[in-house]
């Protein structure tokens, strides 16, 4: 049986775990907590966490106030307390500080607190490429940085941009997006132990057995046994590079692909995480695949039975209906699954060229779709790319790529959300 194991968190909550709360309505309360400027951070690629006092925590992928590579920052930890002040508890200085570069991910905590994620790059060491192979750091809440783990060669693996997983001994899971061992660089399943070691789980050979977790972690069961997605791999279509896959590494290390994705009704490149639930089926989401629109689909919700039988639960349209999810479900107590889409909602919407903005949806366990806001752009937000958090009254809490305002190129550096039932 899968199950959700937040084992070690102690204070905090993830977005993935279950919450009461009755069918929120369309139309309900929307409003930004915090617009990004350049100098506080800007594209916020992660959702959030928080603690038992409301407080919410969560990355930037660039902005800052250190410069980098000549660009306007290398990303950033932030704070929202629960009484809506807005701090940055961290700024990455890249190679100038060798502290890391371009988290994009959600973070966990430990039970003592103390906060970690990944960076894509940064570290200290050019071994990957040129550039630093990135890294896993560690951050208490009064904003003390560490690097946990550097990943100094393309063997360890090579680019971590999923987020982790943490066990209830402190131990790390997570996925990198490219290296490991062998000629492939296909991206690895890594485990770092609560003394900062690591070891390569399984790298990823390409063809059947699946190729680059892209800004999918693991999942953790009772077991040990960790699930994820891969965005290519696990057959021959999509171009040849096959159309992803969904996999479960046992705690010895043996790898089963549980499905290969075939690109056509069926979804195709999975992005993102996945949800399990207490009878062992599995959720998820693909950016492209199961329809005809949007040049090649609008990518899919799909369940995975525990017999391993693959359904889709709804097909984007795109236009009105939302296209392109790309992060992690979350599900309530009545079986109703919340999500985001890049793309779709309100095609007035400049900022995509007319194909929406993004939206919030519900899918009810019979199917029945229904978006909850659709992204204006502009001061509303453009492209919610991560997965909703929601609290115990019901709320929902996530973050925008894009808009706010008109910093950042004129585009907007991203914003912070709730909606309300």
């Amino acid at each position: 049986m899968i199950t959700r194991l937040f084992g070690g968190v102690s204070g905090f909550a993830l977005g993935l775990a279950l919450f009461a709360v009755a069918d929120p309505a369309v139309g309900g309360s929307y409003r930004i907590l915090h617009t990004f400027v350049q100098t506080d951070g800007s594209s916020p690629l992660g959702g959030l966490i928080s603690d038992s006092s409301g407080n919410r925590y969560g990355t930037t992928s660039a902005g800052g106030s250190n410069a980098c590579y000549g660009q306007a920052g290398c990303g950033t930890v932030f704070k929202l307390a629960s009484s809506g002040a807005f701090s940055s508890l961290y700024d990455f200085g890249g190679e100038l500080k060798k502290d890391g570069d371009a988290p994009y991910s959600a973070l966990v905590a430990d039970a003592a607190g103390n906060l970690y994620g990944t960076t894509e790059l940064g570290g200290g060491v050019a071994k990957c490429y040129r550039k630093p192979c990135g890294t896993v750091f560690r951050l208490t809440t009064a904003g003390s940085e560490s690097l946990f783990f550097t990943f100094r060669s393309s063997k360890f693996g090579q680019m971590p941009i999923a987020g982790l997983t943490i066990d209830r001994s402190g131990n790390l899971y997570g996925t990198t997006v490219a290296g490991g061992r062998g000629a492939c660089d296909c991206g690895t399943v890594f485990e770092i132990k609560a003394d900062g070691k690591e070891k390569v789980l399984h790298s990823f050979k390409g063809g059947s057995d699946g190729s680059g977790p892209w800004y999918a972690g693991v999942i953790l069961d009772a077991s040990g046994n960790l699930y994820g997605t891969t965005v290519f791999g696990g057959g021959t279509g999509c171009g040849g590079a096959g159309c992803g896959t969904v996999f479960k590494i046992t705690p010895n290390g043996t790898e089963t692909v549980l499905y290969a994705f075939a690109g056509g009704s069926d979804g195709a490149n999975p992005e993102g995480g996945l949800l399990a639930d207490g009878a062992g089926n599995i959720y998820g989401v693909t950016q492209d695949g199961g329809g005809t629109g949007c040049d090649g689909g609008c990518g899919t919700v799909f369940k995975i039975s525990s017999e391993g039988v693959e359904s889709v639960l709804h097909a984007f349209a795109g236009g009105n209906d939302g296209g392109y999810p790309e992060g992690a479900l979350i599900e309530d107590n009545a079986g109703n699954l919340f999500g985001t889409t890049v793309i779709g909602g309100d095609t007035g919407c400049t900022e995509n060229g007319g194909a929406g903005c993004g939206t919030l949806f519900q899918l009810e366990p019979d199917g029945t779709e229904t978006v909850l806001h659709a992204f204006a752009g502009g001061t509303d937000g453009v492209s919610p790319q991560a997965g909703l958090m929601a609290d115990s009254a019901g709320d929902l809490f996530g973050t925008t790529l894009a808009g706010g305002n008109t910093d950042c190129s004129g585009l907007g550096c991203g914003t912070v959300f709730e909606l309300s039932p």
